[in-house]
């Protein structure tokens, strides 16, 4: 598939006095997500948004700037351009600080953004792929910051297959540290048998082949389900919930799920909870008896 004509982003990414023109293309996908707007409940008719000045009455979008409040009712206006000012080029490339280890950026600092970067033109081939390479060869991602949307952003950059992959990340002082909460965990004594099932059962839920691509938003799939049932003037009736097996202890419940898990490992059938049309992906079991379908339903066939 060829890569869209629209880039998110052109510019550089500087490591010491080698600069590789680069274009990014954002990774997040959101063509399948499901907008709802709001309505008034009385008559559904859709809710109007206004930006209105009190002396003034409504706006246009021209007559409105951004400011700061530094005193009581007392602001100073901030344009952005003004901001650029005060930016060099430099600032402006994706300047490479330095590298990391792969693992040594906990997952809880990255920001969500993601971004495919590709050499912009023939210039940028034969040092994009040194740079590429390099980073595999040495299992190494590089810490960078580069200005986008107006604002200075941390990133991580780092090779999957032939490209490299600029990943946002929150700053340290938008995180708060794990510590601070530790407290709130009681140091507990284990026992060697229940530890003993958890590394069994752990071991035998293991994935091998795992596929991020087998998952799927349900709540999407659900919502599109309602809102064809809306349409259609159908009555939405709720699925009832599978009753849970009902347990008496820690251990019990260890020993039930290491032989489930097992049972699934060793490809055996195991029957699903009345309800329970969901799965999350996981490793090809052995076909089971197909259920029949009974009303349409959200969430279940």
């Amino acid at each position: 598939m060829a890569a869209p004509s629209r880039t998110s982003w052109r510019g550089f990414l500087k490591l010491s006095l080698v600069s590789v023109p680069v274009k990014a293309f954002t990774a997040n996908e959101t063509s399948g997500e499901v907008h709802l707007n709001q309505l008034h409940k009385g008559c559904n008719s859709r809710i109007k948004y206004q930006k209105v000045c009190p002396a003034h009455g409504e706006l246009k979008s021209d007559d409105i700037v951004s400011g700061f409040e530094h005193q009581k009712d007392h602001y100073v206006v901030v344009d952005p351009e003004e901001i650029d000012k005060l930016r060099t080029k430099t600032d402006r490339a994706v300047s490479i600080d330095g590298f990391v280890p792969q693992d040594a950026i906990d997952a809880c600092y990255y920001a969500g953004k993601t971004y495919y970067l590709l050499p912009d033109g023939p210039a940028g081939e034969r040092p994009y792929a040194l740079l590429r390479q390099g980073m595999v060869k040495n299992e190494v991602c590089a810490i960078a910051q580069v200005v986008m949307s107006g604002r200075e952003q941390l990133v991580m950059v780092r090779p999957l297959g032939k490209l490299l992959v600029m990943t946002g990340l929150h700053y340290p002082q938008r995180v708060r540290a794990a510590g601070d909460f530790e407290a709130e965990v009681d140091d507990i004594q284990l026992k060697a048998q229940e530890e003993a099932l958890t590394d069994t059962l752990i071991g035998a839920s293991r994935v091998e082949d795992f596929d991020l691509g087998s998952y799927s938003d349900r709540y999407v799939t659900k919502l599109k389900q309602l809102i064809e049932l809306k349409v259609a003037g159908q009555e939405v009736v709720q699925v009832p919930d599978h009753e849970e097996p009902k347990i008496l202890n820690l251990m019990d419940a260890l020993k039930k799920s290491v032989a489930e898990a097992q049972a699934k490992a060793a490809g055996v059938a195991i029957p699903e909870p009345a309800g329970s049309d969901d799965e999350a992906p996981q490793k090809k079991l052995a076909p089971s008896a197909g259920r029949k379908k009974g009303p349409r339903k959200v969430g279940g066939e």
